[in-house]
């Protein structure tokens, strides 16, 4: 059996049906392994200590009655603290929702609680899931356990990271660029971004209203599998829902992948991005293994990183800032430096820029699924690198970013695309690889992802941060 800090929502499903595993006990061994090491990873913003004992005791009294409400019963989890929950404060990491708490829950907590699930807190993010990592915020930036003086990347971070430091099994996340997926690579997890418009995002503090994903993040693609069976279904008050037929994502992770055709992006990472030796060798063995597992594999091309970038960037700036224009003129020194100057450039763009890029989208995504019309997966890698440094944002680099995205360009199609660890470096850092597939094809993304994991090791593999001394001392 798995040190209860490690167990995931699968294995821990069994043994609270099997009534070998108590969710209270779960649950605690969670909030005291929060209380020794979070001191140094600052991956939650707030803790609802006794409100996850309660409802962990509601679990265990629901399983003793023999009512099972499904796979998130008795499951703790975080929530990205941009996920308004009913009572419990909703900063999205920022000074102007310092002290903010909502009266109702989001359509995904609100599922999640129905479920069963067990809240044990909302997760540091970057400033309204965009700006960061910052040092001028009332929250410090959550920090990576694999190295504590690396960053666990964006905006997902404080899930990221408290879900690699065993600190709770499964989180919510938000995706507009790779906010779950990133942080995914990074941390050496699993995310994914939905197809757009199967998880509803309403109650959940916006970003880019085109781009904008609300996604589970979880050591294990099952896992992640089996949140996303309680967090998908049409919300009439989203407006960009969308009515998916209703569908058990964990149900088919066990069957054969032979047959499937995978089409490999080696340009993006390989030749636009330079990528870094491990991650090639790690995408190499990775190709190696799914060829073994009998999927068909071929090299495809799409549009450059950077065209992807420069139709996705006038669209995302005229977008957030639309949202955040009032505080702008009102109270600019509340916003922290990165968050302010990433949303300023905005203000500068025309009316024909936002419909040359919404043009520009639509030609990228035909081309996109025209090249999936001959595949069933995308395969490329989540970063070209490993997890990097800790340090403040550069904010005025927001249109001319210096490195394109290997993420971003799924937001922009609507696609569905999973992160999940492919190894590691000779630091022991994690990389990530990334797998892309048609609209609405979300199961068999999560199919592809979970019979890679069973061939591989990856996930015997924690950081190594055990003691609270331990981890103080490395920051």
């Amino acid at each position: 059996m798995s040190a209860l800090h490690e167990m995931t929502i699968a294995e821990a499903g069994r043994q609270f049906r099997a009534g070998t595993l108590s969710p209270v006990d779960l649950t605690e061994a969670f909030l005291a392994r929060m209380d020794a090491l979070d001191g140094a990873l600052n991956s939650f913003i707030t803790i609802t200590a006794e409100r996850a004992r309660t409802e962990a005791k509601d679990a265990e009294t629901l399983f003793a009655r023999g009512v099972d409400k499904g796979p998130m019963q008795g499951a703790p989890y975080g929530l990205k603290d941009i996920y308004d929950t009913a009572g419990v404060r909703t900063t999205a990491h920022s000074k102007l929702l310092e002290h903010h708490v909502p009266t109702e829950d989001c359509t995904v907590q609100a599922k999640l609680r129905a479920g069963g699930g067990v809240l044990l807190g909302k997760q540091a993010t970057w400033e309204f899931a965009m700006g960061g990592p910052s040092f001028d915020l009332p929250w410090p930036p959550a920090r990576n356990p694999w190295d504590l003086a690396r960053s666990p990347l964006g905006s997902s971070s404080g899930a990221g990271a408290s879900i690699a430091a065993g600190l709770c099994p499964a989180a919510t996340g938000r995706d507009t660029g790779g906010s779950i997926r990133m942080p995914a690579a990074a941390c050496g997890i699993a995310g994914l971004k939905p197809t757009y418009g199967l998880v509803s995002r309403r109650g959940v503090q916006p970003n880019s209203y085109s781009f904008d994903h609300c996604g589970p993040m979880a050591w294990t693609v099952e896992d992640c599998a089996l949140m996303l069976g309680v967090m998908a279904g049409h919300d009439p008050l989203d407006p960009a829902s969308i009515a998916f037929p209703a569908e058990d994502y964990a149900a088919w992770l066990f069957t054969p992948v032979a047959g499937l055709r995978i089409g490999v992006v080696r340009h993006w990472y390989e030749d636009e991005l330079e990528a870094a030796p491990a991650v090639v060798a790690a995408m190499d063995a990775s190709i190696a293994l799914f060829h073994r597992l009998g999927c068909h594999i071929s090299e495809v091309r799409l549009p450059s990183l950077r065209t992807f970038t420069d139709s996705k960037m006038p669209l995302t700036a005229g977008e957030i800032f639309s949202l955040h224009e009032m505080d702008l003129r009102t109270r600019p020194q509340d916003f922290g430096r990165s968050m302010r100057y990433r949303i300023l450039p905005g203000a500068l763009l025309r009316a024909e820029d936002y419909v040359q890029a919404m043009r520009a989208r639509a030609e990228l995504t035909a081309q996109v699924f025209e090249v999936m019309r001959e595949v069933d997966i995308l395969l490329t890698a989540t970063s070209a690198q490993p997890a990097p440094l800790l340090l403040p944002d550069e904010p005025p680099t927001f249109f001319g970013a210096k490195v394109p995205s290997l993420t971003a360009q799924f937001n922009l199609t609507g696609q569905p695309a999973l992160s999940l660890c492919n190894g590691f470096d000779v630091a022991g850092l994690p990389l990530g690889l990334q797998l892309a597939g048609r609209p609405g094809e979300d199961a068999l993304v999560l199919r592809l992802g979970a019979a890679f994991e069973r061939e591989t090791d990856f996930r015997r593999h924690r950081p190594s941060l055990h003691q609270p001394e331990e981890a103080m001392a490395a920051q």
